[in-house]
């Protein structure tokens, strides 16, 4: 076993990941525990602590061994300062979990936000592959983002850079998005904009199979609008294409100002494979300026659950230059 261990832990509105992983990445010991939001999440930190040195016990491991631990929290994160600006679905806000958290293990933790994470464990031990460069796109219930920059990953002056899911698409149009402002790319690209438009071309009445799923589930999802594509139905293609050339363009944008040589797509979505990344390819060459298409290519994300916690465990491994 090696001798100096990273910690990692993504925080989530239900689970809190957590894990043990070792110098080259690998990870040791892996598990969870519920998100404890009674009196706003401030038991958290402690409960973290407790589980991570019943399971370094275990492991034989002490915490004289530990380098650090690497955090992802969802909302606004400010990464100098640890600060979690406001994590609604937790109830923290303006909540220092560096600081916190730090009075526990009393060793360096550093605090990041969760696609971020996601974005440097991908990057390290994923589909990144350690580019230089590299855009994430997590297209889940909403569309989350990392953008790593020159090995390092964005996060602008106030903790909100890489929020790919809030780039407008349709100015002043469409659907209100969680941030308060319409047409972001959130609602066209994640699972609920997919089952949206599902939801929608059947009250307009329009001609399809999507119609059988809704009859038996009375909802439509966006898993069922792929399923309804593969098999030749017109308007779920017509949503998916709608789709991809929407995100496509976003990512084009995107390339202009960052050059990346990679971009990965991840997320419940992205369980469709090739199916969405084809497209959303096809669409991103059609608008890229040609010189930034020409070295950038796709993938799909490799780590799963697991992105975050090797994220966090980078991340120690970054901030303390080892």
């Amino acid at each position: 076993m090696s001798e100096h261990v990273y910690l990692g832990a993504d925080i989530g509105g239900t689970f809190i990941k957590l894990a043990i992983i070792d110098e080259k990445g690998n990870i040791i010991k892996k598990w969870q525990i519920e998100t404890n939001k009674r009196n706003q999440g401030q038991d958290i930190p402690q409960d973290i602590y407790e589980s991570f040195k019943v399971h370094l016990f275990n492991e034989k491991i002490s915490f004289d061994q530990v380098y650090g631990l690497g955090m992802g929290a969802p909302g606004f994160v400010d990464l100098p300062t640890g600060m979690v600006v406001e994590a609604v679905n937790i109830g923290w806000k303006n909540f220092n979990l560096k600081k916190a958290m730090e009075s526990f293990v009393k060793k360096p933790v550093f605090v990041l936000n969760d696609a971020n994470l996601a974005a440097l464990g991908e990057n390290w031990k994923g589909a990144g592959r350690n580019v230089y460069d590299l855009i994430m796109v997590t297209l889940g219930t909403g569309v989350g983002g990392g953008i790593i920059s020159n090995g390092q990953v964005i996060t602008g002056s106030n903790g909100t850079g890489g929020e790919i899911g809030h780039i407008i698409v349709t100015p002043g149009e469409g659907p209100v998005c969680n941030c308060g402002r319409r047409g972001c790319i959130e609602t066209y690209a994640s699972a609920t904009g997919i089952a949206r438009l599902g939801q929608e071309a059947l009250q307009e009445g329009k001609s399809t199979s999507l119609r059988k799923a809704a009859h038996s589930q009375h909802t439509i999802t966006a898993k069922d609008v792929f399923e309804a594509a593969k098999k030749g139905d017109s308007i779920s293609q017509d949503i998916i294409q709608e789709v991809t050339d929407k995100l496509g363009f976003v990512l084009a944008n995107l390339a202009v100002a960052l050059n990346p040589k990679k971009v990965v797509i991840g997320g419940g979505v992205a369980n469709a494979g090739e199916q969405l990344l084809e497209p959303v390819e096809t669409s991103f060459r059609k608008y890229s300026l040609p010189r930034t298409a020409e070295i950038c290519s796709f993938e799909l994300a490799e780590l799963g659950n697991d992105a975050g916690v090797i994220g966090g465990a980078y991340l120690v491994k970054q901030k303390l230059n080892l």
